[in-house]
């Protein structure tokens, strides 16, 4: 079974950047179509960008310009690169599997951003 570890989250003001990782381990990650997601408080989890094993990348409205999703299949890791971020950016962030079936969800990382 694959384990998921994102980190790379913090407090940040808006108009500011953070890097996320999500390292996978345990399975075949360079053949999959990897997301990042986000879950903010009250609020389902949502698609923030998704990005093929070839490295073709989609991206939700509300991040496009400001993000950019990035993987290295040899470190088994996808990154995920958040600029100009927004107080609503302010969510738990996960990566998994873009597609069904997922694996075993991480413990997600905190960003928040606030002045």
């Amino acid at each position: 079974q694959v384990q998921l570890v994102e980190s790379g989250g913090g407090l940040v003001q808006p108009g500011g950047s953070l890097r996320l990782s999500c390292a996978a381990s345990g399975g075949i990650f360079g053949m999959y179509t990897m997301g990042w997601y986000r879950q903010a408080p009250e609020k389902q989890r949502e698609l923030v960008a998704g990005i093929t094993s070839g490295g073709s990348t989609t991206y939700a409205d509300s991040v496009k310009g400001r993000f950019t999703i990035s993987r290295d299949n040899a470190k088994n890791t996808v990154y995920l690169q958040m600029n100009s971020l927004k107080p609503e950016d302010t969510a738990v962030y996960y990566c998994n599997r873009r597609f069904a079936p997922a694996w075993n969800w991480g413990q997600g990382t905190q960003v928040t951003v606030s002045s």
